[in-house]
Order: C-alpha cells, then structure tokens, then sequence
C-alpha cells in the first residue's frame, strides 16, 4: 500500500481503537470490535480524464492461448492512482469479470517498477504511487484464458478467437467510463480476418490499430476473428450497413445457400418494420460456428456475440432450435443498449448493477426474439408454436412459482452466478427471461382484444424502444415509465397486471395471454420435430412431463422435476441410469417403459449410479408419454397467428 494510503489507515484505526475505549463511568463489551475498513476508492465522476490510454493486445499464442497485453495509461500528476479491472459486466448483469484470469501484472513509471497492492475488500482494485516526474504508467500483463472447459468459457481454439476487451485493460479510477478515451490495437495470428464494431480499423500486416475510442464503447465492441471468416451483408444499400461476420471450425461450414440467407435479411426487415427506427450508424453480428470455443450470446449496441453449431447451415432443417439466437440479441440493440434500466445503467464497472427490470430487459426481448423469428422465416409458423408450447408447458408447471416471484429472479445472474441448480423446477432460474415473455404475450393479447385489433404491443415498441432515431446515447426508464407507455397504448391499468404477474408470487401459471391467443396448451404421447430438433442439439433426452426426468450423455440424470415421480422415488440430478426394468438404458428403452406402464400397474424399475452406490429405484407412474403442443381453441379469434405473421 503506498504512504498516503497507510498512514489514512493508520489514523483509521487509531481513531477507531480511541472510539473502543470506554468513556468515564462506562464499562466496554468484551471481546474484539471492528477494524475500519480500508480507504475507499475514487467514486466515478462524470469528468475528462486525461490524456488517451494506448492499449496493444498480442493474440497470436494460439497453443497457450494467451493474450498479452501492453497498456500505457497517462498521467496528469503524480500521487495515488487506482486501476480497476472491469467488475460489473453489461449484459452479464452480474460482478463477473474474470478477474482470476488476470496475471503476471507489471507496473513500471519512468522505466522503473511500481509496486502496486490490491484492494483488500474490493480486489478488482489496485492502488499503487505514481512517483514525481512520471508522465505515464506503463502495463504488461496477461489474460491466461481457459485452456478447458471445466476452467471457464473457452475463448481461443487454432481456428478463431473472441477478444472481449474487458478481459484485456485496467483502468483508472474516479471517471464515468465514456469521459476515458483508449486507442486499442490487436495483433492477430497471419492472415486471419476479424470484425468488430469498432471504427477506423488500420491495419499493418497482422496488427490492427483503431481509432481512439471511449472506454465504455470499446468495452461495448468485442472482436470475433477467425482462419475461415466470410462477411454477409444483410441490408445492402440500407441506412446503415447490418453485417452477418461468420467465423467456422473449418471453411465448408461457412457455405451458406441465397435460401438461407433470405431469412436473415428478413429480420433486418422485420425488426425496421416493428422499430421504426435505428440507434446506430453499422452492426455486426458476430457470428461462430463451433463446438471448439465455447457458445456465447451477448448482446452489444451496435454488435452481439453469438455462437451456435458448427452446422448451422449445413444442416439447416435440424437446427430450427437455434435460430433465434441472433434475433434475440439484435433486438437487445433497442431493447437493452438504447433503452435501458435506470437501475442498470451504471458509470463504470466497479459500480454494482441493480437487475429489477430484467423481465423487461430480457422477458421482452425474449418475446420479440421469438416473435421475429418467425415473422423472418428464421422459423416456420409451425416452429413458433411448437417453441411457445415448450415455454408454456415449462412455466405452466414450475412449482417454484408457488413461493417466489419473477422479480425476484432477476437476482440469479448475481446470487447464482448462473451455475448449474439440483432443482430447477422449485428454485427458479432466471425465470424473467421466458415467464416474462408469456407475460408480454399476454400483454400483447389483451392490447388486442380491448383495441378490437387496431392496436397491440408493436405499437409499444415503436413508441418506447423506437424514439430517438439515430441516438446512440443510452435512455433510461423504470416501473412507471413501462406502465405510461403502454397506458399510452391502451389504457387499463398496468401496475397491477404487471404486478400481480411479475412482482407479487404468482402460483397460478401465467398462459392466460395463450388463451385469449386463441390456443391451448395440451399433451401428446409423440414429440414435435422441433422438439426431437431440441433434444438433438442437447443431447438430452427430455421426460419432464412424463416420468419428471431428464437424461444427458451417458445416461447422466441432468434434471428431475421437483415433486414428480422421479422425485417421490427418490431421484436426485447428478446420478446415472444405467438400465430400464434390467435392460440397458437408452432413450428409446425408458420410452417404451413408460409407454408400457399406462396398461399396466407395475412400476418401472431404474437402476441408477450414485457415486459408489447402486440401487434399484422403482418409479410409479402411469400416465404414458406427455410432449407439449398447442392446440387451437376453435370459435376463438386465432390472435397468435396475426403476431407471428410478418408485417408487411
């Protein structure tokens, strides 16, 4: 710790030992009292900082997969300085930044070393003494990335690469991000190609350099780069240019048919078609085609990070279940990056996020992810339906609801860090993403039916996601702000409809907006293609509404839903079944057994694996094979159609 700083803590402490001391004629409480805690940081302040921070990232050690980075930071004085390692991530919603793959830090001012001390209670910090005469701090470290799965999210593979810039910069402390200015450039390996939203690229055999940029848009603006990489453009002659920028395992799986492609040129249509405006000036998807670096999707204000199967194209009429992926994050463009929570925003990315509005944030996106989708032809109509019946049946039957809120989930990216739960189904998992969006299905239903179809939830987001044309800056809202604007749309009272579904604990499944859509959910012994499509993608074998079970590779027991039959049998996530009634397990044994057991009344027999422990669990159930559908109510005005058509 630098002088200034030890010897405030040193009053510090003098002051609060002076306090423990008992005045005249009082007696003190045995035992220990607290220490005081260490100085704290500079608060962000909406102020210049000095000079233009140059950062130079080397990405080229693709067998270790290191970045190494060189960072030079300006000084205006000398004195204390705190860097900051970024925290509290945008589109994380939660303090995730991968700090503990950050090493081998080196500080240096006028060519000598500085030494630098972390923060003891906020060790994204480092504080360290900027010596007189120093004009700039000079930084060497490296961001180690994971190596395997089991480490973290695999960034680097000998085929492509996604730098987040977060991962890779410090910066100083006391400044609203965009008042930070970086000039950031990227040595990549030979010949390979990259896109990002940053602007000005320049490039000089392998190193890129790019004009200087605030912090906060650069941090906003990850590069995908890749050996095979082909550039789509999604909206030629437009306004501002949508680029589609594929990176892939191996150059055949970036082959793309004009019938393809005509769908995600659709969505750029579709999604004008519901906005009605544009908050940036380019956009690029960033799109991976890989089972080789980890999946990721991750919405940014005029890009996203999205990753997917290595056959995404090559074999399209099995993978509808992946293609809302890039309509979700597109629409996060408006909903999210230019319209945002006011208790999300935040000035730098020590300052912890609040995530309460996130059933709009990512519940109405979810809804307009899907939506657009099928308005695209990304999905059939058949292939919506047979989604919203997953989602249905999902949220139809979740006995968390019985105690916990929706609103209340959307404190799991920052209570759960989004590791895997023993009981889904009664905990709750970020709940707000898809029970939010049965909610503003319901939202959307009810516009209609009281407008007599003249107005619905399209006429919300044009005038709530869609004002401001051309308008990078972020515009805040809160609860009031949403019910004002859908009043605006069709008046009826909203705080409560949006309460008593998202705020207050809602044991009742919220599939009240399928109804009035003119559909019903029900339950059918054969699963629909894109349900088998879903399976396939996961590897899974999924008995959730039959036997209350779900299977992974290998038989590993993935999920058991909390007080179904598996349960009340006594089975737990993490076991492996390894035969059905003595026959070795597969999917389509354990299917035959419980198509079996509806005639009968014995139970089915499961041998399953508990670490060392084997034993036979019988389970007794009888009600046959149970996969989702919608099914229409007829005499009913077919409400859901009309929202999934495209608008012409």
């Amino acid at each position: 710790m630098h002088r200034a700083l030890l010897a405030l803590a040193s009053s510090l402490a003098l002051a609060g030992a002076a306090q423990a001391q008992s005045a005249p004629g009082e007696t003190s409480s045995p035992g220990p009292h607290p220490l005081a805690p260490p100085p704290s940081i500079p608060a962000a302040q909406d102020t210049a900082y000095p000079g233009v921070i140059r950062l130079s990232v080397d990405a080229t050690d693709l067998d270790r997969r290191i970045f190494r980075v060189r960072e030079t930071i300006p000084l205006a004085q000398a004195g204390p300085v705190t860097l900051l390692y970024p925290k509290w991530l945008p589109g994380n919603h939660a303090p995730n930044g991968p700090l503990n793959d950050l090493a081998g830090l080196v500080i240096r001012a006028n060519g000598q070393a500085v030494a630098w001390r972390r923060d003891p209670v906020d060790v994204f910090a480092f504080h360290l003494e900027a010596p007189a005469g120093a004009t700039s701090l000079d930084l060497e470290f490296q961001f180690v990335s994971p190596t395997a799965r089991d480490q973290g999210r695999v960034v680097v593979t000998q085929e492509m690469l996604n730098l987040q810039w977060n991962q890779v910069v410090l910066y100083p402390a006391g400044h609203f991000t965009r008042r930070i200015l970086v000039s950031p450039g990227v040595r990549l390996p030979a010949g390979w190609k990259f896109a990002t939203a940053l602007d000005g690229p320049s490039r000089s055999g392998d190193e890129v350099r790019f004009k200087p940029t605030d912090l906060e848009t650069l941090v906003d603006s990850p590069m995908f780069a890749g050996r095979y990489f082909k550039q789509i453009d999604l909206d030629a002659g437009g306004r501002a240019p949508v680029r589609l920028n594929v990176v892939a395992d191996s150059p055949d799986l970036l082959d793309a048919t004009p019938a393809q492609l005509a769908p995600h040129q659709a969505l750029v249509v579709q999604a004008d078609k519901l906005f009605g405006a544009r908050h940036f000036d380019h956009y690029d998807f960033l799109f991976a085609l890989t089972d080789r670096m980890g999946g990721i999707g991750l919405e940014h204000h005029r890009s996203s990070e999205n990753g997917t199967s290595p056959r995404y194209f090559a074999d399209w009429s099995k993978d509808a279940p992946s293609r809302d992926l890039l309509p979700h994050e597109f629409v996060h463009s408006w909903n999210g990056k230019f319209r945002r929570p006011a208790d999300l925003w935040t000035p730098d990315y020590a300052t912890p996020m609040r995530d309460s509005l996130l059933w709009v944030y990512e519940g109405q996106t979810q809804y307009w992810g899907q939506v657009l989708a099928a308005r695209s032809g990304l999905w059939s109509r058949q292939e919506a339906l047979d989604a919203l019946a997953m989602t249905a049946a999902l949220y139809g039957q979740r006995p968390g609801r019985s105690w916990r809120s929706v609103e209340d989930t959307t404190n799991d990216p920052i209570v759960n860090g989004r590791r895997p739960l023993p009981w889904v189904s009664w905990q709750r998992s970020e709940d707000y993403y898809s029970e939010g969006q049965l909610v503003w299905l319901d939202a959307d239903t009810l516009i209609r039916e009281r407008s007599g179809g003249k107005r619905s939830l399209d006429d919300f987001a044009r005038a709530f996601f869609g004002v401001g044309d051309g308008s990078w800056t972020p515009l805040t809202y809160g609860f009031d702000d949403v019910v004002g604007a859908l009043n605006k749309v069709e008046p009826y009272d909203w705080t409560t409809f949006l309460r008593t579904r998202l705020v207050d604990v809602a044991p009742q499944p919220p599939l009240d907006g399928l109804a009035r859509g003119g559909w019903r959910l029900t339950f059918s012994d054969q699963p629909s293609e894109f349900w088998k499509d879903n399976e396939a993608r996961r590897r899974n074998a999924d008995f959730s509404y039959s036997i209350g079970l779900s299977i992974g590779r290998d038989g590993a027991i993935d999920g058991v839903f909390w007080d179904g039959p598996a349960f009340k049998a006594g089975l737990t996530a993490g076991g492996k079944l390894l035969a059905v009634n003595g026959v070795a397990y597969d999917p389509d044994e354990l299917k035959q057994a419980i198509g079996d057991a509806k005639t009968g009344s014995a139970p089915i027999q499961l041998l399953v694996q508990t670490g060392e422990r084997f034993r036979t669990v019988p389970v007794d159930y009888h009600g046959g094979l149970r996969y989702p559908r919608l099914e229409r109510i007829e005499g009913t005005p077919d409400r859901l159609s009309a929202i999934l058509a495209p608008r012409k």
